[in-house]
């Protein structure tokens, strides 16, 4: 048994559960918040057995294509004294997924 611990934009997270779902994996859902964008993102807890590992990863990275999206971050103005910032945008990538696979000794429902 594997812990499949998936952390997806939010935008994807609602497609992907169905997906997950539809071939009968069982699904943890988590809100969370990345600390780059500080944008909301979904983080997905899945209990897989070892033989099925391959097929949730597959629907994974179908469902989760990265993107790019336009973001505004902040530039130190030169010549002012007090620390004062203004923003410009600046072009990010975002989706896709990031996965952490774990071996679980014992996995329960009670």
């Amino acid at each position: 048994m594997k812990l499949i611990i998936a952390i997806v934009q939010d935008e994807d997270s609602s497609k992907l559960l169905s997906k997950l779902m539809q071939i009968g994996l069982s699904v943890t859902k988590l809100a969370t918040t990345g600390g780059f964008l500080r944008a909301g993102n979904t983080t997905l807890l899945l209990g897989v057995e070892e033989d099925r590992i391959q097929e949730a990863i597959h629907v994974i990275e179908t469902v989760c294509k990265s993107r790019k999206t336009m973001t505004s971050a902040p530039a130190a103005l030169t010549g002012m004294t007090h620390g004062e910032y203004t923003t410009y945008p600046v072009e990010v990538t975002v989706g896709g997924a990031t996965l952490f696979i774990l071996s679980i000794e014992q996995f329960l429902k009670v």
